[in-house]
């Protein structure tokens, strides 16, 4: 999945939370995330307030879908709660391949 069909994919599925993603999908759209909230950043507090809570649902969905992708349970996310150990758990999850599974096929 190029970075364009993974910006597209994730604002197609804003609030989908059902299926999987591709790890593609995932990064991608995660790059999108990061590159866009420094640029509003860089032009004022508001304007990053505004695209920080847009971004927000379909990135939570996206990371949900990416964790479904490896037969996990998209609650695990919470684990962003915990500073660092959570942090790394999930990046380890996010980056695994993913598997068929209950979820739907391997993305």
């Amino acid at each position: 999945m190029t970075f364009t069909d993974s910006i597209a994919t994730c604002f197609k599925k804003y609030a989908t939370f059902d299926g999987t993603a591709s790890v593609s999908e995932f990064w991608w759209f995660f790059l999108f995330q990061v590159l866009v909230t420094f640029a509003a950043r860089m032009l004022g507090s508001n304007l990053n307030l505004i695209v920080s809570l847009a971004i927000l649902l379909p990135a939570i969905a996206v990371g949900c879908r990416r964790l479904h992708d490896t037969d996990r349970s998209g609650w695990l996310q919470l684990l962003w709660f915990i500073p660092i150990i959570g942090w790394i758990v999930l990046v380890v999850f996010w980056v695994q391949d993913g598997k068929a599974n209950r979820y739907g096929a391997a993305g």
